[in-house]
């Protein structure tokens, strides 16, 4: 019982926040959920409890942008993320949970490294839209770190904002891109045995949470500025993280 109790006092919070990122914020602290996750949890056990949920997400948030997206920009990351998913599996299948405990800290820690140094100006989104080449690589990026811990964000972010797309047109793109990777995901994640059915029934249980956070999300993104909730964010990935290379280490 105890142990369940402390599961959901993490997963709650942690499900309801990726679903206010997925639905507001570019999916951008949707990853935060994943390095809490992995704190109680095996990596693969953890990274396959939110694919459902992400899943479920990526429905609920597509109603209030449909066809708002970008689909140029789209089908790059998309058609790039196929190749990186194959790779993630393929790195999946051959390591540790340490290891994974490892990657997972440390794309976390890389996550906010990069948002830091955007936001002091040292990297800044190409003044020309990246070419097709630079899509698909980033997509190739993206369904890697997606595959490994649901962080795909960075790099589909640093392409979407070089194509200066407005606050919504972003959002919608970013939506439909890993409603597509999400569902690319799922039978390598079954092949792998990722699912559980102990997982299922968790999962069940915060289905309403996940989309009572998308929804939340949406309003966010029509009203309220983004700045504060991503600098909460970031602190919380910093600690995750940190404790997650510390673990993996140990």
């Amino acid at each position: 019982m105890g142990s369940e109790i402390t599961f959901f006092a993490l997963a709650v919070p942690a499900v309801l926040f990726a679903g206010v990122s997925k639905g507001g914020f570019g999916s951008g602290a949707a990853f935060a959920a994943t390095p809490l996750l992995a704190l109680i949890l095996d990596p693969a056990q953890a990274v396959g409890l939110m694919l459902p949920l992400l899943m479920l997400m990526d429905v609920g948030a597509l109603r209030p942008y449909w066809r708002q997206w970008d689909w140029r920009s789209a089908r790059l990351l998309i058609a790039g993320a196929l190749p990186g998913i194959g790779l993630g599996a393929a790195v999946f299948g051959l390591t540790d949970p340490d290891t994974f405990r490892l990657l997972i800290g440390a794309v976390a820690i890389g996550f906010v490294a990069w948002q830091g140094a955007r936001a002091a100006a040292w990297l800044r989104p190409a003044r020309a839209p990246m070419g097709p080449a630079a899509g698909l690589l980033a997509g190739l990026v993206a369904g890697f770190t997606s595959f490994i811990s649901h962080a795909g964000g960075p790099p589909a972010a640093m392409f979407l904002l070089s194509r200066g797309l407005g606050k919504t047109r972003y959002q919608a793109t970013t939506v439909i891109v890993f409603w597509a990777i999400n569902l690319l995901k799922f039978l390598p994640y079954a092949a792998l045995g990722f699912f559980s059915v102990q997982g299922l029934r968790q999962g069940v249980i915060l289905a309403p949470v996940a989309l009572i956070g998308v929804w939340t999300g949406v309003w966010f993104h029509r009203r309220v500025p983004e700045r504060l909730f991503f600098g909460l964010t970031y602190l919380f990935l910093l600690a995750t993280g940190a404790k997650l290379i510390w673990d993996g280490l140990g």
